[in-house]
């Protein structure tokens, strides 16, 4: 799907990737999200624990946007939400992008083909990347600052 979200950033359809998950630890993040993201794809990305790319670097991860979200409740989701030039597709998933999880276990990603939980994921998404009470933006800075320290600016 990140492949074909570049071959859409080529054709100049709407390149956009989104997804939740627990944490990207892996240098293998680097190599998955670096490459869309030179290429001119969007990559937000929502992550409650380790990140291991620094969003926002000039001329290498400046197409991704990051933030983090820890509450008093640890919450599991994880999906992944392709534009795919405007056919959205979108997959929940057990697994993080770690070398554990991808290498080492068996793990399950599955399409969701219902509109309706396709909506209600991606408004769970909107929720979340519009927070503005616990959110955390990782950067190129490495500040991780408050959502709403950032727009007090």
């Amino acid at each position: 799907m990140i492949e074909n979200e570049i071959r859409n950033a080529r054709a100049g359809k709407k390149p956009i990737s989104t997804l939740k998950l627990i944490t990207l630890p892996t240098s293998r993040s680097l190599i998955i999200f670096i490459k869309p993201a030179r290429r001119g794809v969007k990559i937000r990305l929502i992550v409650r624990g380790m990140l291991s790319l620094v969003p926002g670097v000039k001329k290498l991860s400046e197409k991704i946007e990051a933030i983090g979200i820890v509450d008093r409740y640890l919450e599991h989701s994880r999906f992944l939400i392709f534009c795919d030039g405007g056919n959205d597709q979108t997959y929940i998933s057990s697994a993080d992008l770690m070398t554990r999880n991808l290498d080492h276990r068996i793990e399950v990603t599955c399409p969701v083909y219902d509109k309706n939980i396709k909506s209600e994921i991606k408004k769970i998404f909107d929720i979340q990347w519009g927070d503005n009470v616990k959110a955390r933006i990782f950067d190129a800075d490495q500040s991780n600052k408050f959502v709403n320290q950032e727009k007090m600016k």
